[in-house]
C-alpha cells in the first residue's frame, strides 16, 4: 500500500473538527517516514529479492519499531499528545491518532506475513502484492474515492482551490504508477543502497506539501477548520 494510506487522511480532513490535510497527509505516512529513517541508520532493515511479490521485491524482513501494531499505536499516541501540546483540541488529537493507526491496518492488506503485534513472534499479511488484480483497483478505490468525499465536503476558495487538489490527484497517480512499473532487480541487493529510502521520504515530503497547499486553498463545509500546522 503506498498512495492508499492517504484515504483515511482525506475522510478525516473533511471533519472541521480535524487537523490540516497537511499534517493529516504526515500522519497517514508517520510509521513509514519512520521505517525509512530506522533503515538509514540502520535500526530497522529490508531489502530488494527478486519476484518476491508479484507487484515488488521489497522484503522487509526486521521492522519491530515501526511495523508492529503496538508501535504504531505508540505513533499515534506520540501523534496525539504533540497535537495537544501545539495547542489542538482532543477531537484533532484523537482524529489524527486514528490516522496513524490505519497504516498498519491498511499494510495488513497487502503485505506477506511480515507485520507483528508486538515486534516479534506470529507475522500477519494477507499479501494483496501476490494478486494485482485485486491490489491495484483496490488502492485506487480508496485513495480517489477519499479524495472524492473530500472535495464535496469542502468548497473551494477561488481558483487555486480547484487546481490544488486536481495536482495533487495527478502526482499521487503519478508516482504511484512509477512504484508500480519499477522494474524487479536481478538479483538480491542486501543492504539497499541510500537512495531508496532517501526517494520514499522525498515523494512523501511532497504529497504533504502539496496537501498543505490543497488545505490552504479549500475550506470545510459546515464550521471553522482546527488551525494546526
Amino acid at each position: 500500500m503506498f498512495i492508499g494510506h492517504y484515504a483515511p487522511a482525506f475522510v478525516a480532513a473533511s471533519s472541521p473538527k480535524s487537523p490540516r490535510l497537511g499534517a493529516l497527509f504526515v500522519a497517514a505516512q508517520l510509521v513509514d517516514i519512520a521505517f525509512f529513517v530506522f533503515v538509514l541508520v540502520g535500526v530497522e532493515h529490508m531489502r530488494a529479492v527478486p519476484g518476491f511479490t508479484a507487484m515488488n521485491a521489497m522484503d522487509l524482513y526486521d521492522m519491530p519499531f515501526t511495523h508492529s501494531l503496538i508501535g504504531a499505536a505508540g505513533f499515534a499516541a506520540a501523534w496525539a499528545i504533540g497535537t495537544r501540546w501545539l495547542g489542538g483540541g482532543w477531537p484533532a488529537a484523537w482524529i489524527g491518532a486514528a490516522v496513524v493507526v490505519s497504516h498498519w491496518l491498511l499494510d495488513f492488506l497487502v503485505h506477506t506475513p511480515d507485520l507483528t503485534l508486538f515486534g516479534s513472534g506470529q507475522r500477519y499479511g494477507l499479501a494483496l502484492w501476490n494478486h494485482p488484480a485485486i491490489e491495484i483497483p483496490l488502492e485506487l478505490a480508496l485513495t480517489f474515492g477519499a479524495l472524492l468525499v473530500y472535495l464535496t465536503r469542502t468548497e473551494a476558495k477561488g481558483t487555486s482551490g480547484r487546481i490544488s487538489p486536481a495536482i495533487l490527484a495527478l502526482a499521487l497517480l503519478g508516482l504511484q504508477a512509477f512504484n508500480w512499473l519499477q522494474p524487479q532487480p536481478a538479483a538480491i541487493v542486501d543492504p539497499l543502497p541510500a537512495s531508496q529510502p532517501a526517494l520514499a521520504l522525498f515523494a512523501y515530503a511532497l504529497f504533504a506539501a502539496l496537501a498543505f497547499w490543497v488545505a490552504r486553498t479549500r475550506a470545510v463545509k459546515g464550521g471553522p477548520r482546527v488551525r494546526l500546522v
